[in-house]
């Protein structure tokens, strides 16, 4: 099925466009009319729609389309970047000129060649039938208004339901001077349920989601929908229930899946090629040194099929891969882009990424995860006198200088001789990314991935990814409360 989509991404740009190899050529030349290291374009044609449910009603809808084209050209450390809305043969042309003036470097010319069509990616990871945006508007609402009735059925507590779905599908075409030319077609939904729960004066909300890059179809029946509603509900139900969270410094454990968002933010982010080639990320220059607890392996993996951080090639046409970041805590790589790849002396990994045409690739996250351990989960929380049980997390900050990080806990528990006990609210964690990775004492053998919602920020562009964990404890980690 990849050759059939990866020909209509080429196809839609020839028929619709009238870029054609010769066409790339063409604007690739005028990129290295002077001598430059690399050259890109970047075709870009994506169409979106959204429907969001509030009160019982289907409120707003929405439907857009996002095309235009971005060309770079490279200069040592220097880029040029220019982008233009319209795909046609003049814009193309006045975004290369464009872009070699900004990197221009003087010199000669530099030849090139897109070698006689699009490649196939050697791996195809989201194949579907039907494009998520090309299943009828009537069908999202039917189910908007399935969640809202059987969310207010579980629990006559729960007193406001919202929830949307959003379908996205991605063209897009990738030509570079090295040769390579590319396309790819990225479905990619999200589906959204929240709900407010009332009781004796207090309100409190719970959330969740799930997506990927998959048919709708997986999630417009019952069996697909059903779990997400049923957590949302009970989340806000626990919600309701908590108590003031303690305050001081304990051990936590962390449950699987999402949690992994704290992995992601307080040491993914340090571990991008091009914070270590400017030498500000904690990790740099530390290859192959101890930066974590034996045990704590950490990989970058966008090749799993169908999860929403999977892409067949990255935003510059490199094929993603699975890449080792901490082995048994020394630390193996980075996750490279092109550009910083080719400075720091490496191997790009298939992590340039970019938010859309608009924007220059750089380094980021695909579905950043630790891998699983030995140990039982119970075992993990009964092995804790008294502690937290971090099971969500919302926001979060961090410094990428120096490792720290600040999270907000949306479902935690007190631990108490070994036992979960009161759920709580308020709760925080606080600490420094590489300094928690040596505090993990016990690796459970439960890893799960996220339900598929992570956008990671950076720069002010938006992608998205997936996170994942088994299990944790860290020992003595502080914890910020409403309770001292």
């Amino acid at each position: 099925m990849t050759q059939p989509d990866n020909n209509r991404a080429a196809a839609l740009f020839q028929e619709r466009f009238g870029i054609d190899e010769r066409a790339l050529d063409a604007a690739l030349g005028t990129t290295l009319e002077r001598q430059v290291d690399h050259a890109d374009l970047f075709f870009e044609y994506t169409t979106q729609d959204s429907v969001a449910l509030e009160e019982g009603i289907v409120k707003s809808g929405d439907r857009h389309l996002t095309q235009g084209v971005g060309v770079r050209a490279q200069s040592g450390e220097r880029q040029g970047y220019a982008h233009a809305d319209d795909i046609d043969l003049e814009s193309v042309q006045l975004a290369a000129t464009t872009a070699r003036a900004i990197a221009d470097a003087g010199g000669g010319e530099t030849a090139v060649s897109t070698r006689g069509g699009p490649a196939v990616p050697s791996h195809d990871l989201y194949p579907i039938a039907l494009a998520p945006t090309d299943v009828p508007i009537e069908e999202k609402v039917a189910l908007l208004d399935a969640i809202d009735r059987y969310a207010r059925a579980l629990d006559p507590h729960v007193s406001q339901v919202m929830a949307s779905v959003v379908s996205q599908n991605r063209h897009l075409m990738i030509a570079a001077s090295d040769g390579t030319w590319v396309s790819d077609v990225q479905p990619l939904i999200r589906l959204n349920v929240s709900v407010i729960v009332e009781s004796g004066g207090r309100r409190e909300n719970g959330y969740q989601g799930m997506g990927g890059r998959m048919e709708l179809s997986g999630v417009l029946t019952a069996d697909g929908w059903h779990p997400l509603v049923d957590e949302a509900v009970r989340l806000a139900l626990v919600n309701l229930e908590a108590v003031p969270c303690p305050a001081g410094t304990m051990d936590v454990v962390l449950g699987p899946g999402w949690p992994g968002v704290l992995l992601h933010e307080a040491v993914g982010h340090g571990l991008e090629g091009d914070f270590n080639r400017k030498k500000t990320s904690v990790f740099s220059d530390r290859i192959g040194e101890r930066v974590a607890a034996p045990g704590v392996t950490v990989v970058d993996d966008g090749t799993i099929p169908g999860r929403r951080g999977s892409l067949n090639v990255d935003d510059e046409g490199t094929k993603t891969q699975r890449t080792v970041l901490i082995e048994d805590g020394i630390l193996r790589g980075y996750m490279q882009d092109r550009l910083n790849a080719r400075l720091m002396g490496q191997a790009p990994t298939g992590n340039g990424r970019r938010e859309s045409y608009a924007h220059l690739p750089m380094p980021r996250m695909t579905n950043t995860f630790m891998l699983a351990g030995q140990d039982d989960p119970e075992e993990i929380l009964h092995s804790v006198r008294n502690g937290l049980y971090a099971v969500s997390f919302g926001g979060g900050q961090v410094d990428i200088t120096n490792g720290k990080f600040v999270f907000q806990c949306t479902e935690a528990y007190r631990i108490e001789d070994g036992q979960v006990t009161a759920p709580v609210r308020g709760a925080t964690l606080i600490g420094n990314g590489p300094d928690v990775l040596t505090r993990v004492s016990r690796i459970g053998n439960d890893l799960e991935m996220d339900w598929g919602v992570g956008t990671c920020g950076k720069d002010g562009q938006g992608v998205p990814v997936g996170v994942g964990q088994p299990t944790l404890r860290i020992d003595q980690i502080t914890v910020g409360g409403t309770e001292g």
